[in-house]
């Protein structure tokens, strides 16, 4: 059996996606047999990634501190795919997505002086980025199609995809209660204000949500909601504990994720575990790997009458929910972590 460290980078005291899918990857290689753990590297804010990327070239993964060899790396988020190890796997949940698909939201706030600046960074990590991905990594693996067809575009390399499996929890279906659920961080990519004025239109009814997690469009979203006059029937709950995130799951009528572009998201294959629908949008990127409209959720556009009308839907139709949560149910059993360690480990 191998020693393993999984490298991710991530800012300071910030939990996101991909630490989940470390932690995930992690208890699945030890269950196979393996010696693993996540070691973290400097991810910074634009305008500073030189010296995140510098330190990730410079950090030391072939041994442990104890002078133990580490036999196999793998990667997962910019820029830890810019470490060294003779034997690295990377396994892309995302680059700098400001500096690929990302660049028109980001660059329109730029000043003349500001965009010419980070011209020549996006220029300059997109370089870094294709040498890594071409000269650093062993084998390349995407977690999405999404992710693959970035890579393709910008960086002309191409990854063999594997999608995650759902983070290993005791999901539950315990029912199909009449209200959604919208549980991710509430950043403007998620699109929680989408949902919103979806549920504040006419055609959603008397549409109910349960919205849970934190982040810089908190006090934005609270506003909005009672602007539009929601408080009787949208609930914030913050950042969920695993146990009442599962519940939640477990007695929700259908889970609603529509973010713009996602690279693959976890919300997916969870509530599809928990024998939830997925109402998700037509651009919202990853979730449509998984999501198949009428079949095991909902896809419709990126408006909030379409949104509302399919919040109603499903809301409306206990039966309809049941039928779609048990086939997306069904889909995502075939995902096994298994399968995954079988396929990163190269030792």
């Amino acid at each position: 059996m191998a020693t393993i460290a999984i490298v991710t980078s991530a800012p300071p005291l910030t939990e996101g996606g991909h630490l989940v899918h470390a932690r995930a990857l992690e208890r699945a290689l030890l269950e196979a047999g393996h010696r693993a753990g996540i070691v973290t590297t400097p991810s910074n804010g634009v305008g500073r990634q030189a010296a995140a990327y510098l330190a990730n070239w410079l950090t030391d993964v072939r041994f442990t501190g104890s002078g133990e060899r580490i036999d196999q790396v793998i990667t997962m988020r910019y820029p830890a795919y810019a470490v060294r190890h003779p034997r690295h796997v990377c396994w892309l949940i995302h680059t700098m997505r400001e500096y690929y698909d990302l660049w028109d939201r980001f660059s329109a706030s730029l000043t003349a002086r500001g965009r010419v600046k980070e011209l020549a960074r996006r220029a300059a990590i997109r370089r870094a980025d294709t040498y890594c991905f071409r000269h650093h990594v062993t084998k390349l693996f995407t977690n999405s199609a999404t992710v693959n067809a970035r890579l393709e575009r910008w960086n002309h390399v191409s990854g063999e995809v594997l999608h995650p499996p759902p983070p290993p929890r005791a999901y539950v279906c315990d029912g199909y209660d009449g209200h959604l659920l919208f549980y991710s961080r509430l950043t403007p990519l998620k699109r929680a204000d989408l949902l919103l004025r979806a549920l504040a239109r006419h055609e959603a009814g008397e549409a109910r949500c349960l919205i849970a997690g934190q982040g810089e469009e908190q006090a934005r979203l609270h506003a909005l909601a009672r602007e539009l006059g929601l408080e009787r029937r949208v609930r914030f709950a913050g950042r969920l504990s695993e146990e009442a995130l599962l519940t939640e799951l477990g007695r929700c009528r259908a889970v609603v994720f529509v973010p713009f572009q996602e690279d693959y998201g976890f919300v997916t294959a969870e509530a599809f575990s928990a024998g939830k629908a997925v109402i998700t949008c037509t651009d919202s990127g990853g979730p449509l790997e998984l999501v198949r409209d009428r079949e095991n959720g909902l896809v419709v556009a990126p408006d909030p009458g379409a949104l509302a009308r399919a919040c109603a839907e499903l809301t409306g139709d206990a039966a309809l929910a049941e039928r779609l949560g048990r086939r997306g149910r069904e889909d995502v059993s075939v995902l096994s972590w298994t399968d995954v360690v079988r396929r990163l480990v190269i030792v």
